[in-house]
């Protein structure tokens, strides 16, 4: 049951539409029950709470969002709320700073955005909180509504951190016609696209590399084969792979090591690969970037032990 949930986790992380439309009988659905139930406030001015319930017509179950301090929407004008990024630590990120949480289509009707007030939520990279299913944008806007007046609490927003990792790590490619880029993009050519002629051949199926943050779709049959292999591997061999994958912020590079394409040395290489190069270019940072190196090297030894 535990390598089940966990390799569901990590595929629908990896897909481009993030989460399927929710289900009252998910274990989504059954956490925000859960957290819901145990933290009932006495006072029901000061009480959020949400609930699930029957989409009707929409196809899916909708999760319906209800604001303890419903405040009047702000008329006109524009504004966006971007978490700091202590956001994806965990620790108390200040105060509640709103009263309404709602969720609107975007404005270009390409997904769904969550409101704080009059203010778009944005990721802690500053990148507009677009998201695939109108299911997510009010499982994402209950978290919102569930946090209490003292505090934001992160640990209790995991569709929150899955999303933004989901938008602001993905996996791009340097621009090739930038003149500042030029450099990154021949050596990703060089160290990278030998990785990824390996997939295709243990796949059948390339990684589509993307020169935006913004990325795009890869192919079904390549989603498919990796949620093939990470079903059959075992508890604990699914637990490198996820330990591997958080480290490196790659499923291709920590499958390359599981399968033995690539030795802990290689591996950290192509990690590095782009920030090596500002390294070399600008120079190195005591205390920040010999710190990443040797945090990456420990997790990664550990991982592969």
């Amino acid at each position: 049951m535990a390598a089940f949930l966990q390799t569901r986790t990590l595929h629908l992380i990896k897909r481009p539409r993030l989460l399927d439309p929710l289900s009252s009988l998910s274990p989504f659905a059954r956490y925000f029950n859960t957290i819901a139930a145990a933290h009932q406030h006495p006072d029901p001015e000061g009480q959020s709470s949400f609930s699930f319930g029957d989409g009707g017509n929409s196809g899916c179950d909708a999760i319906l969002v209800k604001g303890p301090n419903s405040g009047p929407k702000r008329e006109g004008g524009s504004s966006s709320v971007t978490m700091p990024m202590s956001f994806m630590t965990g620790s108390i990120v200040g105060k509640r700073f709103y009263k309404q949480v709602t969720t609107r289509q975007s404005d270009d009707g390409n997904g769904w955005s969550v409101m704080l007030d009059y203010r778009t939520l944005k990721t802690p990279s500053k990148r507009a909180l677009k998201l695939p299913t109108l299911s997510l944008a009010k499982a994402i806007a209950a978290e919102w509504d569930y946090q209490q007046t003292d505090g934001i609490r992160p640990f209790t927003m995991p569709l929150m951190r899955l999303a933004c990792t989901a938008l602001d790590l993905v996996f791009c490619r340097a621009p090739w016609d930038n003149n500042l880029t030029s450099g990154v993009y021949d050596r990703q050519v060089q160290k990278i696209d030998p990785l990824l002629d390996w997939v295709k051949t243990e796949f059948g199926f390339k990684p589509v590399v993307y020169s935006s943050f913004f990325g795009g779709k890869q192919d079904e049959g390549l989603v498919k084969a990796m949620e093939k292999l990470l079903k059959i591997t075992s508890d604990c061999e699914l637990a490198a792979i996820d330990a591997l994958a958080a480290a490196s912020h790659s499923l291709v590079i920590s499958v390359g090591i599981f399968r033995g394409r690539l030795d802990i040395e290689e591996a950290i290489e192509l990690i590095r690969l782009e920030e090596d190069l500002q390294v070399h270019k600008w120079g190195l940072v005591e205390g920040g970037h010999d710190l990443d190196i040797a945090d990456l090297k420990f997790w990664i030894h550990v991982t592969c032990y």
